[in-house]
C-alpha cells in the first residue's frame, strides 16, 4: 500500500516562513499529481498549491506570490515553502497524492496532516 509522510510543521510569527514535506512510498507506478490542503477549525478543506506530472504548478489565490510547491522525482517527495506567513495561513495542512499503482488502477491517498500555526 501507498504511504504519505508529512513533516515540517510547528508555530511561527506572522511573516516567517515555514518548509512542508511529504513523501510518498509504496506500490507506485506514476503519480498524476501531488498536493497541498489545509483546513481550519470550522473552514472547508481548501487546495493551496499542487503539482502535475507535466510539471505545471496550481496555487490558490491566498498563496499566490508566497508559497512554492516543488517536487523531487526520484524520492517521491513533495514540498511546500511557506513565506510572508499570515495568522489566516493556520490550518491542518494535508498532503494529497493521486497516482496509478503498478496493476494501473487510479487511486488517491492523504497523509496524516500537520499543523501550522502563525501568531500575530
Amino acid at each position: 500500500q501507498v504511504q504519505l509522510v508529512e513533516s515540517g510543521g510547528g508555530l511561527v510569527q506572522a511573516g516567517g516562513s515555514l518548509k512542508l514535506s511529504c513523501a510518498a512510498s509504496g506500490s507506485i507506478l506514476r503519480i498524476n499529481t501531488m498536493g497541498w490542503y489545509r483546513q481550519a477549525p470550522g473552514k472547508q478543506r481548501e487546495l493551496v498549491a499542487d503539482w502535475r506530472s507535466g510539471g505545471t504548478t496550481n496555487y490558490a489565490d491566498s498563496v499566490k506570490g508566497r508559497f512554492a510547491i516543488s517536487r523531487d522525482n526520484a524520492k517521491n517527495t513533495v514540498y511546500l515553502q511557506m513565506n510572508s506567513l499570515k495568522p489566516e495561513d493556520t490550518a491542518v495542512y494535508y498532503c494529497n497524492v493521486k497516482y496509478w499503482d503498478t496493476i494501473g488502477t487510479y487511486l488517491e491517498v492523504w497523509g496524516q496532516g500537520t499543523l501550522v500555526t502563525v501568531s500575530s
